[in-house]
């Protein structure tokens, strides 16, 4: 599997926010100007994620996904505040090429997903992982922007999602999330070993280093990097470059 490198942009609109933790927010920029310029720079992916919208219990903003969809030529993933098929409609009529679904699937309506996936396609149904491990050693899907539990074991639950249609997982730990002390290897490994859909793992790269390691997970789908570009340490061909010459196929 050919490994996607993939700018993940955390909205709370207008901007584009870099949070600790989910928390502790600073603006970077807006959803359009930065997915321009991870595009210009050759991301094969975009992910914009409203982090506030189901917190605020408030629908989608789509004049910002519309137009920071109009300004990449690559594959964009939305979500946030997603609650029913209609949404999933009005964001790939907005220009979303994929829909990202947590709260709703994990708290109320695991129902959603197989509605979708029927509906639209596996491939443009993406489900949203916000882990925490808890004392005992458990990983718990968290919902929020990290702050509510669910009690679902993370493992459990990506095993259900795939079956009833999801076609890709989008891995977050609420704990790794803006450290920058590289990613929770284990857990990554885990999912990817249990489930045949794409896994794409955030939170924690703090390093080139931290990104070839998570890379050399074998089928390791895709990798989303937030501060180590937004804050113009490097830039996605530079990423690109430095697994290529470590061997990873991208």
């Amino acid at each position: 599997m050919t490994l996607r490198i993939i700018a993940k942009l955390d909205v709370k609109p207008p901007y584009v926010v870099k949070p600790v933790h989910f928390e502790g927010l600073r603006k970077v920029g807006t959803p359009a100007e930065l997915a321009h310029k991870y595009y210009k720079q050759g991301a094969d992916e975009i992910i914009y994620i409203d982090i506030v919208a189901s917190l605020y219990q408030r629908e989608l903003l789509i004049p910002y996904i519309k137009e920071t969809s109009e300004s990449v030529l690559v594959p964009l993933g939305v979500g946030g505040g997603v609650r029913n098929l209609n949404d999933f409609s009005n964001l790939f009529h907005s220009g979303a090429d994929k829909v990202l679904i947590n709260t709703e699937v994990v708290q109320h309506n695991p129902d959603l997903i197989n509605q979708a996936s029927q509906t639209f396609g596996a491939q443009s149904v993406v489900l949203n992982i916000e882990a925490k491990q808890l004392p005992s050693g458990v990983w718990e899907c968290y919902t929020d922007c990290g702050r509510i539990r669910s009690s679902r074991n993370v493992l459990e639950w990506v095993t259900e999602a795939a079956q009833r249609g999801a076609g890709e997982i989008v891995l977050q730990s609420v704990d790794r999330d803006g450290r920058r002390r590289g990613f929770d290897l284990d857990l990554i490994q885990q999912v990817v070993n249990l489930v045949d859909i794409p896994v794409v793992a955030a939170s924690g790269a703090g390093t080139l280093e931290d990104i070839l390691k998570v890379a050399q997970i074998p089928n390791l789908g895709g990798i989303a990097i937030a501060s180590l570009l937004h804050y113009d340490e490097y830039t996605i061909e530079d990423i690109r470059v430095f697994l290529r010459e470590h061997g990873v196929e991208v």
